[in-house]
């Protein structure tokens, strides 16, 4: 029975042997082992330390937000598994778009680059904003007065027409990325040693402020408020999967890529654990701060310097998270151009630093306007339900290809098969439930405009659509 034209495209997969033979790569291979940790942990690490477990501890959860950070560990890991193995054994850019591609066909695999190109322009606009805040109250502590132009998107208060600051903050990180990945990565992992070492300070000279019976009651809001807890803190701990999409940067991507994913979850768990149960410790969960948790935390103790220090080490952190993610859609959205998704003028990299230039400021000036020109909230209702459905797809794609190809060599095989990604399917799932209709709404606008460029022309420019048109014995020319 001969397959309908249609469904033979549907079903079109990107050879796996094909897309493990890294000789067609035009970027660098410059990043090792311990520069790959920092980029996983720079994504990770940000505004969950300095700001979201003091507004989780403070309205959700209490000092039980611990319960909270390891619930979203868990179920975070589950799919950092899954993301493992896949980045071991394909070791390409485009993260979740190839894997997708690879193993559930090119629909699935359109759909899921398409919505990160949405979902990490949006994160890296949110992150820059958050920045801008912390700047301005720096500013503020100085008596350094601004003008009101320049210290919001419209509608965020008296004379403001944008957010200069988050503007800036995106072509900064753009300018960094197209410097080179030798150069950018250089400076990520000596930013993210410098956050490290602030969260160490905070955790040390904290433990000597923890009074135990401020962590009574511990679960103040029951262990309901935990898990509650757990849906808003898990995007706090993924990061990782805008870290894999830099494969093809990567010296040895099969080995260190596996390593690196795992490295900077464990490390950032570690440090989230220690920080709640440092937070919670030193005040009572009534009295945390639930804009600033740290800060407050330290002036209640008499330590205003240290206070500061945070304030300081949340503008140099956060930034991190903002070179991950955009380092995430330019290496999806170039993945996607180089097999003719997307046009193939936008794979083009520098012929000198071998980065894809022209992709690197598009990003870079969608999200400066996003940043500067939409409120917070707006901006953060374009995000999240893209992560969670990438999730489930490489979390769905481990599952089948270890049942479509078990020879396949791995360099990493995720454990407890098929138990571990079906907890990182079941428990996306469930937080795709907790987004408001909003987000549901923007979500099916891009989807739908995603299916017109699909229809319209990825699926007739894509290579494998070119191959499959291409005559399997092309006559002999003849010469006159």
């Amino acid at each position: 029975m001969r397959t309908s034209p249609a469904l033979r495209e549907v079903f079109r997969r990107k050879p796996i042997d094909e897309i493990q033979d890294e000789s067609g790569t035009q970027l660098t291979r410059v990043l090792g082992l311990w520069q790959l940790t920092a980029i996983g942990v720079g994504g990770i690490i940000g505004a969950g330390i300095f700001a979201l477990a003091g507004s989780v501890a403070h309205d959700t959860a209490g000092p039980a937000v611990l319960i909270s950070f390891l619930i979203a560990g868990v179920a975070s890991a589950a799919a950092a598994l899954s993301y493992a193995e896949f980045a071991g054994l394909i070791p390409r850019s485009g993260s979740a778009y190839t894997y997708g591609y690879a193993v559930l066909g090119e629909p699935v695999g359109w759909f899921i680059g398409w919505d990160l190109l949405l979902e990490y322009t949006a994160i890296v606009a949110v992150v820059a904003i958050s920045i801008s805040g912390y700047i301005q109250f720096l500013l503020g502590q100085l008596d350094i007065g601004l003008p009101d132009w320049m210290l919001g998107a419209p509608g965020t208060g008296d004379g403001h027409v944008v957010d200069l600051f988050a503007a800036l903050l995106c072509l900064l990180i753009a300018y960094l990325l197209n410097r080179g990945m030798r150069a950018a990565a250089r400076f990520e992992t000596v930013v993210v040693g410098i956050k490290v070492l602030v969260v160490v300070v905070v955790v040390v000279v904290g433990f000597f402020f923890v009074d135990s019976a401020n962590y009574h009651p511990y679960f103040p809001f029951g262990m309901s408020g935990a898990v509650t807890g757990a849906a808003t803190v898990f995007f706090a701990v993924f990061g990782y999967d805008a870290m894999s999409t830099a494969a093809e940067e990567s010296v040895d991507a099969k080995r260190h890529l596996p390593k690196a994913i795992v490295l900077s979850l464990v490390i950032s768990m570690v440090l989230y654990v220690l920080v709640c149960l440092v937070l919670t410790g030193m005040q009572h969960y009534t009295e945390i701060d639930p804009d600033s948790g740290l800060s407050s935390a330290f002036e209640s103790v008499g330590l205003p310097g240290v206070a500061s220090l945070i304030a300081a080490g949340a503008i140099v952190g956060i930034m991190t998270v903002l070179f991950t993610f955009m380092l995430g859609v330019t290496r999806v959205w170039y993945s996607m151009s180089r097999d003719g998704l997307l046009p193939r003028w936008f794979a083009k990299t520098h012929p000198v630093r071998n980065v894809p230039t022209r992709i690197t400021w598009i990003v870079g000036v969608a999200a400066a306007a996003i940043a500067g020109l939409l409120p917070i909230g707006e901006a953060a209702e374009l995000t999240n339900i893209g992560i969670l459905l990438a999730f489930i797809v490489v979390c769905v794609a481990v599952i089948v290809l270890r049942y479509r190809r078990p020879d396949l060599p791995r360099a990493f095989r995720t454990p407890g098969m098929p138990v571990v990604p079906l907890v990182g399917i079941g428990f996306s799932i469930w937080l795709i439930t907790y987004l408001d209709p909003v987000t549901w709404l923007r979500f099916a606008v891009w989807f739908v405009l995603g299916g017109i460029v699909y229809v319209g022309y990825s699926r007739r420019h894509s290579l494998l659509a070119r191959r499959a048109d291409e005559p399997e014995n092309p006559p002999a020319s003849t010469s006159s």
